[in-house]
């Protein structure tokens, strides 16, 4: 039974999405300086490499990372692969959704993870709102993409998260999914549970397992 680690580290290196805090990682305490033992602190967004969106992210006064229905981030996840030259997931390419309540779309977003040095692409392959509405018409609970959003880059408004977060569909973004083939598995998904400031996001360590 094969696991697949899909979380991208979080490092200084990691591309950041525009606008985002930046990533600091420093040694607060170490046994080499005399200290009784070692203690990284460390410093950066909500949204820095793999991570999920709580609702209140972009719906003011809804739930909070903290208040998410854990249920939603563990179970059955269909990966769905998309063409290489796709730039707009559209409802076609979602495929049957007949008792699917998890899915991960699998893009060439995947392969920027390769090239951190690049820095934060905007060149990403993104759901449309059309696709957003269907897989809310579906029951889907979470929604993930391999790359820093879901949504296309810029836009002053953003329909496809307020879609998805409206119905408190968790939104999963950041995930590796290069060695991951299309199919089902089960995903584990664990964000940080936190209570404070506006409670809109966190990074999460994320697994698929394959279902044998």
């Amino acid at each position: 039974m094969k696991i697949y680690d899909v979380t991208v580290t979080i490092s200084q290196d990691v591309p950041i999405y525009r606008g985002d805090p930046g990533v600091e990682i420093a040694s607060f305490k170490a046994i080499t300086r005399g200290n009784s033992a070692n203690v990284t602190e460390m410093s950066f967004g909500v949204h820095t490499a793999t991570h999920i969106d709580a609702p209140n992210h972009f719906i003011d006064g809804s739930k909070r990372v903290h208040e998410i229905d854990p249920q939603k981030l563990i179970g059955p996840c269909r990966v769905i692969e998309v063409p290489g030259d796709v730039m707009e997931i559209e409802p076609e390419h979602v495929g049957e959704l007949a008792g699917v309540e998890r899915v991960l779309f699998k893009t060439r977003n995947s392969e920027f993870w390769a090239t951190p040095e690049k820095g934060f692409r905007t060149d990403f392959t993104y759901i449309t709102p059309a696709t957003a509405d269907l897989l809310v018409e579906n029951g889907v609970v979470l929604v993930g993409i391999d790359y820093l959003s879901i949504e296309k880059s810029g836009g002053e408004t953003k329909p496809v998260h307020t879609t998805l977060l409206g119905s408190e569909v968790v939104i999963l973004e950041g995930v590796d999914l290069r060695e991951v083939p299309p199919g089902d598995y089960e995903i584990f998904c664990g964000p940080l549970k936190y209570d404070g400031a506006t409670g809109d996001g966190s990074p999460a360590r994320t697994f698929l397992r394959e279902i044998i």
